[in-house]
């Protein structure tokens, strides 16, 4: 079975320099002025030179949603295709084609409500395939309805009264579905997004990317004590591999310690007495534990301690490169099939009179 390396080296480079404006499709982008998706539309568009591969074998692959308006304005191969089913398709073509690098772009709505099922089953799966989660805990494109990721008591169309249900946390379901390579941006931030986005096309596997994205007209606002110069200070703590995970005023009044008697983690003010205590972020942990716990300090209210960046990347066995192994040991054994003999035989009958 191919390593990491060779699996990113199946498709094939670009032949000469290439430029954002190569990424950039001759058709008009059709979002809501202000959308948070211009500025995750731009960073991708940007960031596809980065990686030096031919864009006739890039694709992108979308749902039904704002977001998944996506592949139109991206100048390499898409689909639009069916809600919540991108990532069955991007899984087709990701095993059938390991010449492409296959991206899925879907939204909070499109992935975990009708798509759940689909998500999970290529996270756990691990399949060779890049999937962007915009979030932006509203239904968008139906015009303001709830979504899987609104907060409880969120008052929208479609819940006068205040949502009932208890949100997904995406990240959190991602890890508990044991993907391999989980991370959190936010759309205004390019330089986070795009480095993101550039540890995300480098992991061997499915890769799941959650955009938090600002939707200007139905949910304006959302993620704005994550924007705010001053109040992000205190809410958002920037993971990296390999430091200590601290965060607040003072580069670093705050810091994430595990409690030893329940093994929950929890925010400190950190002092000399606990500094020894504050945990060091480690991506590459096979355990999943962790990074879940992390995951969980969020609270959805008031999104107070949300942590952004990767929280996992492991490598696991890819599955495309599994089957190939499985078709070749198959073909080797007993030769190449013969399709009408495949649906001829076997329990079938003819049924005469």
């Amino acid at each position: 079975m191919p390593d990491a390396n060779e699996l990113l080296q199946l498709v094939p480079k670009a032949e000469g320099k290439q430029s954002m404006k190569d990424f950039k499709s001759d058709q008009e982008v059709r979002w809501c002025p202000g959308c948070g998706d211009y500025a995750v539309l731009a960073a991708v568009q940007g960031f596809m030179p980065d990686l030096g591969l031919a864009k006739e074998n890039i694709t992108f692959v979308s749902g039904i949603g704002c977001s998944s308006r996506f592949p139109y304005y991206m100048n390499t191969y898409g689909m639009h295709s069916i809600h919540g089913r991108a990532p069955s398709i991007a899984t087709g073509l990701a095993t059938s084609r390991r010449d492409l690098s296959v991206w899925v772009v879907t939204g909070d709505g499109d992935a975990l409500s009708i798509g759940g099922n689909h998500l999970i089953h290529a996270l756990r799966r691990n399949v060779n395939l890049k999937i962007l989660l915009f979030n932006n805990r509203i239904y968008g494109l139906t015009k303001g309805q709830y979504s899987p990721t609104s907060e409880v008591g969120k008052i929208t169309k479609s819940t006068p009264m205040g949502s009932l249900d208890a949100p997904f946390n995406p990240v959190s379901l991602a890890l508990g579905a044991e993907a391999t390579f989980v991370a959190r941006t936010v759309d205004s931030d390019r330089k986070h997004l795009t480095s993101v986005l550039r540890a995300a096309a480098d992991h061997p596997g499915t890769a799941l990317v959650e955009i938090y994205q600002n939707c200007n007209i139905f949910n304006d606002g959302a993620f704005e004590v994550l924007k705010d110069k001053e109040r992000a200070e205190e809410a958002v703590i920037r993971l990296e591999h390999g430091k200590q995970i601290r965060f607040g005023s003072g580069g670093g009044s705050k810091g994430v310690v595990r409690d030893p008697v329940t093994g929950d983690l929890a925010v400190v003010a950190v002092t000399e007495e606990n500094q020894s205590r504050i945990l060091v972020h480690d991506a590459h942990n096979p355990s999943p534990t962790t990074a879940f716990a992390l995951s969980r300090l969020a609270d959805a209210d008031t999104l107070h301690h949300t942590p952004i960046g990767v929280l996992r990347s492991v490598e696991r066995p890819v599955y495309d490169a599994l089957m190939s192994d499985q078709l070749d040991a198959a073909i080797e054994q007993h030769g190449k099939g013969d399709l009408s003999t495949l649906l001829a035989g076997g329990d079938t009958w003819t049924v005469v009179g």
